[in-house]
């Protein structure tokens, strides 16, 4: 009888075996930091996560980790991606789009861009 151990290394990364894996992050756009009519706050940014389109569908993505992947030109431990974490803290306005606080605050080459992917913790 093949244990479940043997099984999951027969996946190879696969979530169960037999069916296809199952995605645990989903996409996002960064729009830009959260600002008013004169002042900018660098420190919180504005992220639209794909299919969340009201505000109650947000309840579900609060506390749940970002990550900004980007490139860098010099290796550091063989790898020249790097990644800036971040938490969705709460929803901004009522059409799904959620403030995320990061460690560092995120470069402006971010905003516009599809950096940003929601990752769900296990629990």
């Amino acid at each position: 009888v093949p244990s479940a151990h043997a099984g999951a290394m027969a996946g190879e990364g696969k979530k169960f075996v037999g069916k296809e894996p199952v995605r645990l992050w989903c996409k996002g756009a960064i729009l830009g930091y959260k600002r008013g009519k004169t002042n900018q706050y660098n420190n919180t940014s504005l992220i639209k996560i794909d299919g969340v389109n009201e505000r109650s569908a947000v309840d579900f993505y609060l506390g749940k980790r970002i990550a900004y992947v980007y490139k860098a030109k010099r290796e550091i431990d063989g790898s020249k991606f790097r990644v800036i974490w971040g938490k969705v803290c709460r929803p901004h306005g009522n059409s799904g789009v959620v403030r995320a606080k990061f460690r560092k605050n995120l470069p402006p080459k971010s905003i516009g861009g599809r950096g940003g992917g929601v990752v769900f913790p296990s629990n």
